[in-house]
């Protein structure tokens, strides 16, 4: 027969490995969904880099980041805070907003996303005028999500014309 302090030991082991074995896991799915988001940051701002056709020490500079740890965020290997990603859209010369959504810091906005990125792309537009396009888009996209079901509301079939009156000056004394 086990003695209770036995028994009470093999009980709480049970749990202990219980409890690290879940720990570890869910562990490792935020690490899966974190390492995601911090991967597919750093694909946008290589795309980005490339697009504009700066080299990596060259954004380094202009974001004021060390040359490695550009690399290492673009690679995935790093989670950039906001303010270095604030930097790094700086360097880019995009809205640190488009960075934030990329890096699951803020809320994608509705919208259609090639609307957006034609906006965004648009290089003859500033910063601020692009961040107002996308603004007023939002709004119009959203009014015309909830006017949506109004839309349904039957409207005439025939239009209204007027027809020129040919009433005389007689007619009317």
């Amino acid at each position: 027969m086990q003695k209770p302090t036995e028994f009470v030991r093999g009980q709480v082991s049970s749990v202990r490995d219980t409890v690290a074995t879940a720990a570890a896991s869910a562990a490792a799915e935020a690490g899966t969904v974190s390492d995601t988001v911090t991967s597919q940051v750093g694909d946008f701002i290589r795309a980005q880099r490339g697009a504009a056709q700066v080299s990596l020490r060259e954004l380094a500079r202009a974001a004021g980041v060390s040359n490695p740890y550009l690399s290492q965020v673009e690679r995935g290997l790093r989670k950039p805070s906001a303010e270095i990603l604030s930097s790094i859209a700086r360097g880019l010369k995009i809205s640190a907003e488009t960075l934030y959504e990329q890096a699951g810091i803020l809320d994608r906005r509705s919208g259609t996303a090639g609307t957006v990125a034609a906006i965004r792309a648009d290089e003859a537009l500033s910063e601020r005028h692009k961040a107002v396009l996308l603004e007023l888009y939002e709004t119009y996209a959203r009014d015309a999500a909830v006017s949506a079901p109004m839309a349904t509301v039957p409207t005439r079939t025939a239009p209204f014309t007027a027809t020129p009156s040919t009433t005389t000056q007689e007619e009317l004394a």
